[in-house]
C-alpha cells in the first residue's frame, strides 16, 4: 500500500514538473526579449486573377481572405456584394486571398478555379488560420505591384456582409486617397497571455503589454498608397500571426493615423442582426453565413429605392 501511495506521489510530481516546464518555456527561451521579424520572402504569385489596372482602374478592390473548402461561400460572394459592378460611376472588383494546400485534389481544384473565374491571387505558403498575416501580406504586395491605380481597397473575410454602395458612398465624401485608413478601431487593446485562448500571444512574440491602435481584421478599408508603404515597411516589424495588430504595427511606423469613416459605427465586428433599413446604414457586419448573404444581399438591392424611417 506504502509503495502504491509513493507511485501516485511520483507521478503527480513528474506531471505537475511537466505542466509547470510547459507554462514556462518562454521564460526559458535564449531569444526572449528578441521577436522575429517579418520577411516578404514569399516567391512568386501561384495564381493571379486577369486585370489589368493600367488601362481601367477600379475605384474599390475588395480582397476576401478565403479558403480552400469554401469554394461555395466564394460562389455566393461572386453573386452577391463580390461581383463586379459599378456604383457611382466607381467600377468595383473583388479577388480572394489564398495559399495552398498539401492536397494534390484540392489544388488542381483551385488551378481550375482560377481559370474560369479568374479572381484568385495566391502564393505558396501554407493555407491556416496562423497564416493570416502571411496571406494579408500577399494581399498587400499584390496591389502595390500590380493594382497602384486602384484609388481605395478593404481587406476582409469570407463571413462578411458588405454593403458596397453605402461604402462607395461613404469614400466618395470622405475625398480622402492618401494615407488613409479606416475600421472599427480598436485603439485600448492588450494581448491575450492565456495559453488555449484563440488569440494568445506569448512575449517572446510580443514582448510589449500593450498593441498599437488597430482595425479589426474583419473588415477595414484604406488608400492604395498605404498597401505599398505597409508592405515595405513590414520587413523592420516584428511578426505576429494576428494579421490586424501586424498591420497596426506597420502603420504605426509609419505614423499613419486610423480615422473614422463616419460619425455613426458602420463596422460590425461581432455581427449585427438584419433588417433591410438597418444594413442600408452599415458598411460590413461579420459571421454571416452563405444562405444569409444571399438573402440579405436580395434584400438589400431589392430596397435601394425605398426610403427607409427615420430613426
Amino acid at each position: 500500500m506504502a509503495c502504491m501511495k509513493m507511485r501516485w506521489v511520483y507521478i503527480s510530481l513528474v506531471v505537475l514538473g511537466a505542466f509547470c516546464l510547459y507554462y514556462n518555456l518562454e521564460d526559458l527561451n535564449p531569444f526572449k526579449g528578441e521577436p522575429v521579424i517579418f520577411k516578404n520572402e514569399l516567391g512568386d504569385f501561384l495564381q493571379l486573377p486577369d486585370i489589368d489596372c493600367r488601362q481601367d482602374p477600379p475605384f474599390l478592390v475588395l480582397l476576401v481572405a478565403s479558403s480552400h473548402e469554401q469554394w461555395f461561400v466564394r460562389l455566393v460572394i461572386r453573386s452577391t456584394w463580390g461581383r463586379e459592378t459599378i456604383i457611382k460611376g466607381k467600377r468595383i472588383k473583388t479577388f480572394f486571398l489564398l495559399g495552398t494546400s498539401p492536397s494534390k485534389h484540392v489544388s488542381r481544384e483551385v488551378a481550375e478555379e482560377s481559370q474560369k473565374f479568374r479572381d484568385i491571387i495566391q502564393k505558396d505558403f501554407a493555407d491556416v488560420y496562423f497564416n493570416l498575416t502571411l496571406k494579408t501580406m500577399m494581399g498587400m504586395e499584390w496591389i502595390y505591384s500590380f493594382c497602384p491605380q486602384t484609388t481605395f481597397v478593404m481587406k476582409t473575410d469570407s463571413d462578411m456582409f458588405v454593403n458596397i454602395y453605402y461604402l462607395t458612398e461613404l469614400l466618395l465624401k470622405k475625398n480622402r486617397t492618401t494615407r488613409f485608413f479606416t475600421g472599427f478601431l480598436k485603439l485600448n487593446e492588450y494581448p491575450i497571455r492565456k495559453r488555449f485562448n484563440k488569440w494568445f500571444v506569448s512575449k517572446y512574440e510580443y514582448p510589449w503589454d500593450k498593441y498599437p491602435p488597430f482595425c479589426s481584421g474583419t473588415g477595414y478599408v484604406f488608400s492604395s498608397d498605404v498597401a505599398g508603404e505597409v508592405y515595405h515597411v513590414a520587413n523592420s516589424v516584428p511578426f505576429i500571426k494576428l494579421e490586424d495588430v501586424f498591420v497596426g504595427l506597420c502603420l504605426k511606423r509609419l505614423e499613419i493615423r486610423l480615422e473614422e469613416l463616419h460619425s455613426e459605427q458602420t463596422f460590425f465586428p461581432d455581427g449585427l442582426p438584419f433588417t433591410t433599413c438597418r444594413y442600408k446604414k452599415i458598411v460590413a457586419s461579420h459571421h454571416i453565413k452563405p444562405r444569409d448573404i444571399l438573402r440579405y444581399w436580395q434584400a438589400l438591392e431589392g430596397s435601394l429605392q425605398e426610403e427607409c424611417p427615420d430613426n
